[in-house]
């Protein structure tokens, strides 16, 4: 079995085109590995797939899942000349062909050495069809299936089925981000989004054991897993955020904890941002959705970095975010009934409007330096694989 695959933005690159297709190349090798016999040839913004027949519909799946692939078609291969060509259209067409059917064929001719034009090619293979298979009907206009004919130098590709990719960019061309990964519906999918733009993705997650369960710790393992589908294994940082919280508690007005909560964190995922040189954070927060998610609190915990922070979903509703978790496998993991460590510490009626000289009075009653210190040093570092390359 051969698989047509095609890129889109990806061809309006210029000079820098190159890179982006041996990255999706690349990627695509990653993500066959496990399937013995595959082999990939990179042609005429093309690549085309060869998989075993009996592995044709686990490589299908595992392609789909490729970021900067907008579409794949199962092909048959046919040799330069018409009579090669009518037979191979002949044998794709037959399996879909029904009585009634309206069809047409579009044929694009890369090779300018082949002797017919392509509105010639097309004549003939579709006359070829209505022969041999009574009751179709030809309708240029509005067909319901079309038969595509590509002649290219090395041979003729015949197809009726695009099947969709993901599309975006492949992951690798856009650099590393750390995403702040909570094991809520959000991040997951923030991280998702960052990914098909391109992004590398570590993640950090902070947890406040005996408050926080192994089991929202494993959560957030399963989360990497299913994302590590879509991009390569990811790096996980388990951050223990337990003195910190506690500091929290004991220290500064309850109301602003979820502030300083979320400063401490961007404190941290900073420095580990540049221990593994990370370009930007990267969060679930959506403009409005609690109380951490107004502006004025974004504005007030953004202050304590320098790196960029990306926020793919600071405009979607709860609905959207939902349900792209849903399409990309990460909400049943989501909803697991284990809490993390911004749930089990939320007050009852935290700031929405906080000031920047209330925070920043709050923060002087804290060791920052020596509590960032102890976090970083009681990371903990995995690398998460994909869940058996699925």
């Amino acid at each position: 079995m051969i698989y047509l695959v095609r890129y889109g933005e990806i061809g309006l690159k210029g000079k820098n085109r190159r890179f982006f297709e041996n990255r999706l190349t690349e990627n695509i090798k990653k993500a066959l590995q496990g399937i013995p016999g595959c082999s990939i040839r990179q042609l005429h913004t093309r690549n085309y797939v060869e998989v075993p027949e009996e592995r044709a519909a686990e490589a299908l799946q595992r392609l789909q899942q490729v970021f900067g692939i907008v579409s794949l078609s199962p092909v048959t291969v046919a040799g330069p000349d018409m009579a090669a060509i009518k037979d191979a259209a002949l044998a794709e067409f037959s399996v879909l062909a029904r009585p009634g059917l309206r069809f047409k064929v579009n044929t694009r001719r890369a090779n300018k050495r082949f002797p017919l034009a392509s509105q010639q090619v097309s004549a003939e293979v579709g006359a070829h069809i209505l022969r041999s298979i009574p009751g179709l009907k030809v309708d240029v206009h509005n067909p319901e299936t079309v038969l595509d004919v590509e002649i290219r130098d090395e041979a003729v590709y015949i197809y009726t089925q695009r099947i969709p990719g993901p599309g975006g960019l492949p992951v690798g061309v856009s650099g590393k981000g750390l995403l702040l990964l909570s094991g809520g519906i959000d991040s997951p999918v923030a991280g998702w989004l960052a990914m098909k733009r391109g992004v590398t993705l570590e993640a950090v997650h902070f947890y406040s054991p005996p408050f926080t369960s192994e089991r929202a710790r494993d959560k957030v393992i399963d989360l990497c897993r299913r994302l590590a589908v879509f991009g390569g294994p990811i790096r996980l940082h388990l951050v223990r955020f337990t003195e910190v919280q506690k500091e929290l508690q004991e220290k500064t007005p309850e109301k602003l904890s979820v502030t300083l909560m979320r400063r401490m964190m961007f404190r941290i995922a900073e420095q580990l941002s540049a221990k593994r040189s990370a370009l930007a954070l990267i969060t679930g927060e959506s403009l409005g959705q609690v109380a951490s998610q107004t502006m004025e609190s974004i504005a007030v915990i953004e202050q304590v970095v320098s790196i960029p922070v990306y926020r793919p979903l600071i405009t979607y509703d709860k609905q959207e975010i939902t349900e792209l978790s849903r399409s990309i496998g990460t909400y049943p993991i989501s909803i697991r009934p284990y809490e993390d460590c911004c749930t089990v510490f939320l007050p009852p009626h935290p700031a929405i409007k906080p000031r920047p000289e209330a925070v920043e009075e709050a923060e002087k009653a804290l060791d920052i330096p020596a509590l960032v210190r102890d976090c970083l040093e009681k990371t903990e570092e995995l690398v998460i694989d994909p869940e058996n390359g699925s």
